[in-house]
């Protein structure tokens, strides 16, 4: 059967049965895509005999090969996995796996202590890194994949989407869906079988599920797993794999520039890096650097809108928007007028033109599980998908990402975008990192506080801002913590929440500019105790 004729996730891993081609490498351990499939079958047939059907599975692994087999085995026996962040703790990592209803929860050694003491009713531990997981493996030695009963509508993610309050929602994602986004990026990027896809996003996330190793199952291409993301290996990873072709969130970019330069950066076997919230700065840099074309993509975690990148797409945008996409102001529900940029390309009236990215044609969005305000909240207006991310369009209908709707901070009663301010910033010469975040006015709405991660000289950092021709009257910091590092998430990207919950009142260094003043100064406990209006 062609790959473009295969709707379930699971008839992919089958084709990969009696494949001898080497298909996954993970540090010293080399695997044949028939060994994956063949490891694939027999979790597939041991949960057969452990579980009901359409069972829950709980995933708590590092990037280890045991991922992509029970992902595999899950699309073959019909059920669904739940990729748990190891980087959530106590009560919280145990609600996460009970909501999802987890029968059993694979996991490894290194992670057992992160379960001492959790209350985990009726879910069954198998530990990977054991002898006790290889002997109750050891009868399904010889289970052959069967996907023939398996359908495009079968339930198989469950995968928690990050947010800045409350507790993560677990969006749904079924095999036809998977295998559809598989396909459709394989076919984009022109996957081949000879390629090597990396993989050093962690698989708990949508992202490497479903932009990087997804594709690569549709291909036949070869699969490259990195247990935790690494900056210093990563050029050493992609050069031992031989791998072409790599997907990055958040802040990932960044910590691959901020590495020790070597005139061999160019040498490397990569021809693509896919992923999102790069920056057309931080683009442009990797690909001089390291000879490497980013393409910026959009696709909302719950995959309710996507854009694809299309050749002739402006630098700095992601693509031309899709039949049904329009960017909305949240008030009014009305599309929000064009960009207006200046000669050198800056948005000049972000405060008109930014608004939410709205599907209102058809919704591949398959909901939250058992989370109805959730789901109503993504649809609305007779089943119109609000995304809450922010965005801006030009006159030819090219998209431009302006971040989260959570992101947004109104000043002075203007609604300005945190990363609209990020970009700018992002020039400033000495700054390795920058996160834009709002703290509370004490008369109403929010100040502008900055985070910056590198070399900070706050008169050169006054005349910048000056100099900056796009920045709004209303966009300039108003304080600026000066961080070793940028605190960020399990997917490297920014931890907002936690840098808006520490304010001005953190253990880092902070500068302020007081009112009708242009420059900065270092923000002392009495000023930090007074009104700072």
């Amino acid at each position: 059967m062609e790959a473009s004729r295969r709707s379930t996730v699971a008839e992919l891993v089958a084709a990969r049965w009696d494949d001898r081609r080497p298909g996954l490498w993970c540090e010293q351990r080399t695997l044949t895509h028939h060994e994956v499939a063949a490891g694939a079958a027999a979790r597939a047939a041991l949960l057969a005999d452990l579980l009901p059907p359409r069972p829950h599975i709980g995933v708590l692994l590092d990037n280890t090969p045991e991922y992509p087999m029970w992902l595999s085995a899950a699309a073959l026996a019909r059920a669904a996995v739940a990729g748990v962040n190891p980087t959530r703790r106590g009560p919280e990592l145990a609600r996460d796996i009970l909501h999802t209803e987890c029968r059993v929860l694979v996991t490894e050694r290194t992670h057992l202590p992160l379960l001492a003491g959790l209350r985990l009713p009726g879910v069954r531990l198998l530990v990977t890194d054991t002898q006790e997981y290889e002997d109750v493996l050891a009868p399904y030695a010889d289970a052959r994949p069967d996907a023939s009963r398996a359908t495009p509508a079968d339930r198989l993610l469950l995968y928690f989407t990050s947010g800045s309050t409350g507790a993560p929602k677990a969006a749904l994602c079924s095999q036809g869906r998977l295998a559809a986004a598989g396909r459709s990026l394989a076919d984009q990027f022109a996957v081949r079988r000879d390629d090597v896809h990396y993989v050093c996003m962690p698989m708990f996330h949508g992202n490497a599920v479903i932009a990087d190793w997804a594709p690569a199952l549709a291909a036949g291409a070869g699969v490259a797993l990195r247990r935790r993301f690494s900056a210093s290996r990563f050029l050493t990873d992609v050069r031992e794999y031989r791998a072409t072709y790599f997907t990055y969130v958040g802040r990932a970019i960044q910590y691959l520039l901020a590495t020790e330069p070597r005139p061999d950066d160019r040498d490397n076997p990569l021809r693509l890096g896919f992923g999102t919230e790069a920056g057309a700065v931080d683009a442009a840099a990797f690909e001089r650097r390291f000879g490497v074309r980013l393409v910026e993509g959009y696709g909302s975690s719950e995959g309710g809108a996507a854009i694809q990148w299309r050749p002739g797409t402006p630098p700095g945008a992601v693509g031309p928007a899709a039949p049904g996409l329009a960017v909305l102001d949240p008030a009014t529900r009305e599309e929000c007028p064009p960009a207006v940029f200046d000669p050198a390309g800056r948005l000049l009236n972000g405060d008109e033109a930014i608004g939410e990215l709205v599907n209102r044609g058809p919704s591949p969005f398959e909901g939250y599980w058992r989370n109805p305000d959730a789901d109503a909240a993504r649809l609305r207006d007779d089943g119109w998908y609000w995304t809450g991310d922010l965005f801006y369009r030009d006159t030819d209908g090219y998209l431009y990402f302006a971040g989260r709707t959570d992101d947004r901070l109104r000043v002075d009663s203007e609604n300005l975008a945190a990363a609209m301010i990020e970009n700018i910033l992002a020039r400033y010469e000495g700054a390795v990192a920058v996160a834009v975040y709002a703290v509370p006015d004490p008369v109403t709405g929010d100040q502008v506080m900055a985070a910056i991660a590198g070399d900070f000289e706050p008169r050169a950092f006054a005349g910048f801002l000056s100099a900056q021709p796009d920045l709004g009257t209303k966009m300039a910091p108003r304080f600026v913590r000066v961080v070793e590092r940028m605190p960020v998430t399990a997917t490297n990207k920014i931890h907002r929440a936690r840098l808006r919950k520490e304010g001005i009142r953190c253990a880092d260094p902070v500068w302020w500019r007081p009112p009708g003043e242009q420059t900065y100064r270092r923000l002392t406990p009495a000023d930090a105790e007074g009104p700072l209006v």
